[in-house]
């Protein structure tokens, strides 16, 4: 897992080739007006979800892995608590790993918890379970989908 604010997407944009282009276009947003919906930058191979979130309490949050996709995830406005556990440590699958949504859900809790402000991301990895969505309210978030 990766946190940082937007401002120092540079620093680690040469971890995949499709980071860059990934940030430059969040960072080409203008999050006052974001509308709910999906933008494909590479075909399905990087997309850009802008979606809206009511947030839940921590013990609602279920935590999830991908295996093809990294997640970018970026509170818009509002912050985001977001929980996390190694995923070789998950051991409580809740639902089947489904290759068409490349999710796979676990009944273990998270063993930490990060907030997320507004101008900060969190980038999970497959080796990342994460619980996502824990907050007050309905709140915009950006979530970036990059094929591995």
């Amino acid at each position: 897992m990766i946190l940082d604010s937007l401002s120092n997407s540079a620093k680690i944009e040469s971890l995949h080739p499709a980071f860059k282009k990934a940030f430059d276009y969040v960072k080409s947003l203008d999050f006052s007006t974001l509308e709910p919906g999906k933008t494909e930058l590479e075909g399905k191979n990087l997309v850009v979800n802008v979606s809206a979130i009511t947030g839940k309490q921590p013990e609602a949050a279920r935590m999830e892995t991908h295996q093809l996709f990294l997640d970018i995830q970026i509170p818009v406005n509002a912050p985001e608590v977001m929980g996390w556990k190694a995923t070789c440590d998950l051991k409580e699958v809740s639902v089947p790993y489904n290759p068409e949504k490349d999710v796979e859900f676990f009944a273990d809790k998270p063993t930490t918890y990060v907030k997320v402000m507004p101008g900060q991301f969190a980038i999970f990895f497959p080796e990342d379970g994460h619980a996502p969505g824990i907050g007050e309210g309905s709140y915009q978030k950006i979530i970036v989908k990059i094929k591995l």
